[in-house]
C-alpha cells in the first residue's frame, strides 16, 4: 500500500495535489524520484520555481525540520535550484517574461 504525499514531513496539500498533477501519485514515487528529478517536473509542467519549496522538499525528504537549511547547506541547494530552472524552464521572449513577472498572461504568440 502506498502512502500520501502529505504523509511526508513539512509537505501539505498543495504540494501533494501538485506532485499527483505531474505523475507522482505518493510519497514512495516521491522519495525514489528524489527532490531534484520530482521538482524538475514540476518545473517542465509550468509550476513557478519557489526556492522555498524547493529546499522544505529536501527537508522532507531527509525527514528534517523545514527551516533546518542553513548556511552553506543552503547555499549548495541554491545552485541546484538554480540549475535546475535553467535546465527545465524554456526561454522566454523578454516582454513575455516581464509580463509573467508582474502577474499579465501573455497572449499566445503565433
Amino acid at each position: 500500500m502506498s502512502s500520501p504525499i502529505s504523509s511526508i514531513r513539512n509537505l501539505g496539500p498543495a504540494m501533494e495535489a501538485a506532485f499527483v498533477a505531474v505523475g507522482i501519485p505518493s510519497a514512495e514515487a516521491l522519495r525514489d524520484l528524489g527532490t531534484d528529478a520530482a521538482y524538475a517536473r514540476l518545473l517542465r509542467a509550468g509550476h513557478r520555481p519557489h526556492f522555498i519549496a524547493y529546499y522544505v522538499l529536501e527537508m522532507g525528504l531527509q525527514g528534517r525540520p523545514w527551516n533546518d537549511c542553513k548556511g552553506e547547506e543552503k547555499a549548495r541547494l541554491r545552485a541546484r535550484f538554480d540549475r535546475l530552472k535553467a535546465e527545465n524552464i524554456p526561454d522566454k521572449d523578454p516582454l513575455d517574461a516581464i509580463l509573467d513577472e508582474i502577474g499579465v498572461l501573455p497572449a499566445a504568440r503565433g
